[in-house]
């Protein structure tokens, strides 16, 4: 092999022979953030987890996994001050988790959330009941989109209120 072409012709040969074919270049960036994409999944079901563990709830009964695929999770503590937002945040709001955590989710809220709706929610969390709601909250960069919750508090194993969770979609 004295030159390049010999050596890009036997090259070619040798993968013309593979049966796993190469993948296109321009494929990298899809399986890259694929890649991210399960990573994080991954982060925020450790992290779940963890603040599950630590606080004593049994977070087994929310499937978890399954629903960070689908939706967007909160977490607050009793004061209603974030504790965790999964990854998908961003997507749906523009957020960062990192830019929302120690904030309350009326952060998200604005002159077009219906001041009717918030009361319920305001009310279903004082009762410490469950709740789902629809709400027009606003995007980092101002945009309104409609927010699905699912909301619910969050137990110890020994019966005391320990945190709020939402699942959240957009709607």
């Amino acid at each position: 092999m004295n030159n390049f072409q010999q050596y890009d012709e036997a090259m070619a040969k040798y993968h013309s022979c593979l049966k796993m074919k190469t993948v296109p270049i321009f494929s990298w960036a899809f399986h890259h953030e694929f890649l991210n994409e399960l990573k994080n999944s991954f982060l925020d079901l450790d992290k779940l987890k963890s603040i599950a563990v630590q606080h004593q709830w049994d977070h087994d009964k929310w499937d978890l996994k399954t629903r960070l695929k689908e939706e967007v999770i909160i977490v607050t503590d009793i004061k209603l001050n974030i504790v965790f937002a999964s990854h998908d945040m961003v997507k749906m709001s523009g957020y960062r988790p990192a830019e929302v955590l120690g904030k309350s989710p009326k952060m998200f809220q604005g002159v077009e959330t219906s001041v009717i709706t918030s009361n319920e929610i305001r009310k279903a969390i004082q009762l410490q009941e469950p709740f789902e709601k629809t709400v027009l909250n606003y995007k980092k960069n101002g945009v309104i989109y409609s927010c699905l919750i699912k909301g619910f508090p969050v137990f110890n194993l020994k019966g005391q209120l320990s945190h709020y969770i939402a699942f959240e979609k957009s709607a």
